[in-house]
């Protein structure tokens, strides 16, 4: 795994917390709410190819 993931994951975690707070602030809940789905599905997007690969690799360890 690239170092540069785990800096990218940060950063949109930043990311959406500073849009939250400010859309909460503004009255905005509903968005705030669809800001912090749509940044955790596009972390979960980017990972997914990662895990797959992870079990291949267990699969391949344990020969199964």
């Amino acid at each position: 795994m690239d170092i540069s993931l785990l800096f990218q994951i940060a950063a949109v975690g930043i990311l959406v917390t500073v849009l939250n707070q400010v859309l909460k602030n503004g009255g905005r809940d509903e968005q705030a709410t669809m800001v912090t789905i749509a940044g955790i599905v596009l972390v979960l997007f980017w990972i997914v190819g990662h895990i797959a690969e992870l079990f291949a690799h267990l699969r391949v360890m344990f020969e199964l």
